[in-house]
C-alpha cells in the first residue's frame, strides 16, 4: 500500500452523487427528509454509487443559501417532512399536502408544535425521548431555541440590531426573554426534534444499503447567527456586535474582484486558549449526522483573507495565518481520525497542502478547470492523485453540459482531445474521465447524470438572486439509462 493510502481515511475506490436536499422532488416548496430521500438512496446505489454527497443543513437566512445558516448545529425547520406530522395526527386531517408553499409550510410546523407538546403531556415514553434530546443538545439549542424566538418577535432584526440588554446577552433579559416567549421556543424545540428524527431514520437507511452520507460544513458561520450572539469572544466584532473585519477570498476563478463574504473571522487566539472546545462540538455534531465531511475553504484553516468591514469587493485584504495544525490536531485527538474532505480551491500554497496531508485530508480536482492551460494543470486527469476527491464540477459550476457549451473553443478542443471524445459525447465523456480518475472518490453531480444544461446550475457564486432553486421533477427509477450508464462505468473503474 502507497504511504498516501496509509495516511487517507479513505480506504477503497467509490463514487458519489452530489444532490442537495432541498432538490428532491416532494409536494412542499422544496425536497424534505422524506420518502423522496429515501428512494433517491435506492436510486443512486442502483447505479454502482456508494456515496450520497449534499449541502449544509442549517436554517437559512431568507436569500437561502445553504453556506449562510442562522445556526451552524441546528438543522433547516423547511425540511421537515410534514407527511408523518399529519398521520401522528398533529396537524388536521383533510389537509391536502400537496403544493405546499414556504408560508404554509411554516403555518403548519406551528400548527404541529402544539398539538406535539399536547402530546407530550400525555405521553410518557415520548416526553422522555424529547427530555433526552433537550439534554443532549442543550449545549446549542437553548442559545437556539431564544435566538429564534427573538428573531421573530423582532421581525428578523439582525441580533446587534436588539435591544442592547439582549444584544448584549443580560442575564435577566434573557430569563425575561425565556418567559415570554416560551410557546416559539417550544416550536423551534419541537422542529429540531422532529429533523433529529427524520435524519436517523435517512441515515439508517442509507447504512442499511451500503450508502454513506458526505455532508459539508462551511469554514465560517453566519454574522446573523446564534452561533455569533451566544459566542461573540470567538468572533472579530466591537462592542456594538458589529463586524470590525469579514472574510472572502481575493481574486480568482469564479470573480475578478474576489469575493466578500460579510462573516465575521475568528479570534484564533481566544478559540485555542479555550482548547478549540466550540470547533470540537461543530465537527462532532456534523459527524453525528454524517458519514464524511466536507471542509469549505479549507485553505482558511493555513491563512485567511481578512477583508476590512468597510470595504465592498474583496480586493482589498491581507492573509492572516491561522492554528489550524493546533486545530485539526485536538479534532483528532478528541475525535479519532478525521473523515474530512478538504476544499483546497483556490490560491493555494504549499503550507495549505503540507496541512492537509498531514492529516490525510484528500483535496478536490475539478475537471471542469482542466481545460485550456498547460500540461502541468493539476485538475488534468492525467495529473490526479490518489488522496483527492475528484468532481466534474461543484455546486458553484455551471453544468457540464452547461460549460461546455459556454467554453471558448480552444477549451472544447483541449478537452475533447484529452478525453478522446466528440462533443456528442458530453457529459458522459467528463463522468468516464472522473470515473477513471486515480482519485479514490469520484463525486458526480445528478444534473451530469441527466444530461442537463445551464437551466439546471444551482449556484452562481458571489451573487445572492436566483439560487438554490433546482430541483428533481422525479426520480429517475432505477432502470433509468443514467444508472445503467454509471452502473457500467462504476464496475469498469473499480467503484462498485
Amino acid at each position: 500500500m502507497s504511504l498516501t493510502m496509509q495516511s487517507q481515511w479513505i480506504d477503497r475506490r467509490s463514487s458519489a452523487v452530489l444532490l442537495h436536499i432541498t432538490s428532491l422532488p416532494s409536494p412542499f416548496h422544496k425536497g424534505v427528509l422524506g420518502q423522496e430521500a429515501l428512494t433517491f438512496i435506492d436510486s443512486i446505489s442502483a447505479g454502482g454509487f456508494r456515496v450520497w454527497q449534499f449541502l449544509p443543513l442549517g436554517p437559512t437566512h431568507g436569500h437561502g443559501s445553504p453556506y449562510e445558516s442562522l445556526s451552524t448545529f441546528a438543522g433547516n425547520p423547511e425540511l421537515i417532512d410534514l407527511r408523518p406530522c399529519l398521520a401522528a395526527g398533529w396537524l388536521p386531517q383533510g389537509i391536502m399536502l400537496k403544493n405546499v408553499s414556504a408560508e404554509q409550510h411554516a403555518a403548519y410546523r406551528q400548527q404541529a408544535a402544539q398539538s406535539f407538546w399536547q402530546e407530550v403531556l400525555n405521553n410518557t415514553g415520548l416526553a422522555e425521548q424529547v427530555a433526552a434530546f433537550q439534554t443532549q443538545q442543550a449545549y446549542w439549542l437553548d442559545d437556539f431555541a431564544l435566538f429564534s424566538a427573538l428573531k421573530s418577535a423582532t421581525n428578523s432584526a439582525a441580533w446587534w440590531q436588539w435591544a442592547d440588554d439582549l444584544r448584549n446577552r443580560d442575564e435577566q433579559a434573557l430569563k425575561v426573554a425565556r418567559n415570554e416567549h416560551q410557546t416559539r421556543i417550544q416550536q423551534v424545540t419541537f422542529e429540531q426534534f422532529i429533523f433529529a428524527e427524520q435524519w436517523q431514520a435517512i441515515k439508517v437507511y442509507a447504512e442499511s444499503k451500503g450508502v454513506q452520507l458526505f455532508g459539508d460544513l462551511p469554514i465560517y458561520v453566519a454574522h446573523d447567527s446564534a452561533d455569533v450572539w451566544a459566542n461573540p469572544q470567538f468572533f472579530t466584532l466591537n462592542e456594538q456586535g458589529e463586524c470590525t473585519e469579514v472574510a472572502g477570498v481575493p481574486p480568482d476563478y469564479f470573480s475578478e474582484t474576489g469575493q466578500r463574504w460579510g462573516n465575521p473571522l475568528y479570534q484564533w487566539d481566544v478559540l485555542q486558549q479555550d482548547g478549540f472546545k466550540w470547533w470540537v462540538r461543530r465537527v462532532s455534531r456534523q459527524l453525528e449526522w454524517m458519514h464524511m465531511l466536507r471542509i469549505d475553504h479549507f485553505r482558511a484553516l493555513e491563512a485567511c483573507w481578512v477583508i476590512p468591514a468597510d470595504s465592498d469587493t474583496g480586493l482589498i485584504g491581507k492573509w492572516r495565518t491561522v492554528p489550524g495544525d493546533a486545530l485539526l490536531q485536538t479534532l483528532q485527538n478528541e475525535l479519532g481520525k478525521l473523515p474530512l474532505v478538504a476544499e483546497d480551491l483556490g490560491i493555494i500554497t504549499d503550507e495549505v497542502t503540507t496541512l492537509r496531508k498531514k492529516f490525510g485530508l484528500p483535496g478536490m480536482k475539478i475537471l471542469q478547470f482542466a481545460f485550456g492551460g498547460d500540461s502541468d494543470n493539476p485538475y488534468l486527469p492525467e495529473n490526479h492523485e490518489e488522496d483527492s476527491v475528484v468532481y466534474t464540477g461543484t455546486h458553484d459550476n455551471d453544468t457540464t453540459m452547461g460549460w461546455f457549451e459556454h467554453s471558448e473553443p480552444h477549451v472544447q478542443q483541449h478537452a475533447l482531445d484529452v478525453l478522446h471524445a466528440t462533443a456528442e459525447d458530453m457529459p458522459w465523456a467528463l463522468i468516464e474521465a472522473a470515473l477513471a480518475s486515480p482519485a479514490l472518490l469520484s463525486v458526480i453531480p445528478m444534473q451530469d447524470l441527466l444530461e442537463l444544461g445551464t437551466e439546471a446550475k444551482l449556484n452562481t457564486p458571489g451573487t445572492l438572486e436566483g439560487n438554490w432553486s433546482w430541483r428533481l421533477k422525479n426520480i429517475p427509477d432505477m432502470k433509468h439509462a443514467c444508472w445503467q450508464k454509471s452502473l457500467r462505468l462504476n464496475q469498469t473503474y473499480d467503484r462498485c
